[in-house]
């Protein structure tokens, strides 16, 4: 596929910045579906407000969620960063690592 450079105009600052074709490879491979909204100094400036949020957890204002729960297959009591969904099997850190492995292997 080939890529072509860009005029895009910033939705803070109204300027218009340059989508370049290695910036449109980039989206198309990590098959991201919207162009970018804003020139890289409006971004910048989002990133820094957005990162000071004052949560201080450094997740973006969102609460890291641990859930006491049993391993599905070894039926140890574990700790998830996840509310796990009825019907779907949960596993502890030593049994999710075998199986990851087993998948590799």
């Amino acid at each position: 596929m080939e890529f072509q450079d860009k005029v895009l105009k910033c939705m803070d600052c109204g300027a218009d910045f340059i989508f370049t074709a290695g910036e449109q490879l980039f989206f198309y491979d990590k098959q991201f579906k919207n162009e970018p909204k804003r020139c890289k100094a409006c971004k910048a400036k989002r990133v820094a407000v957005l990162g000071a949020a004052p949560s201080g957890n450094g997740q973006g204002g969102y609460a890291k969620v641990e859930t006491r729960t049993m391993c599905s297959q070894c039926g140890k009591e574990t700790t998830v960063p996840f509310k796990p969904t009825q019907g779907r099997p949960v596993f502890c850190r030593e049994c999710f690592q075998q199986r990851r492995q087993m998948a590799t292997a």
